[in-house]
């Protein structure tokens, strides 16, 4: 998971704590996962949308592909 090993994850952990305090903790691991899934669907959307593009370039270029 990201490079991290259980060393980082317990130093991590107590930063966030000492940062955020115990009472604010669980509100910003909800945001924090809220950002992060809709990234990940930002990026499918992104990748659906960039095969479309290029499928329809090279049917312009290279016309439509022909059904046998």
């Amino acid at each position: 998971m990201f490079g991290l090993g259980p060393t980082e994850l317990v130093i991590l952990i107590i930063v966030a704590l000492v940062v955020f305090g115990p009472s604010r903790l669980p509100k910003v691991g909800k945001m924090i996962g809220e950002a992060m899934g809709n990234y990940k669907k930002f990026k499918n959307t992104t990748g659906d949308v960039q095969k479309k593009v290029k499928k329809d370039l090279e049917d312009m270029v290279l016309g439509p592909p022909e059904n046998n």
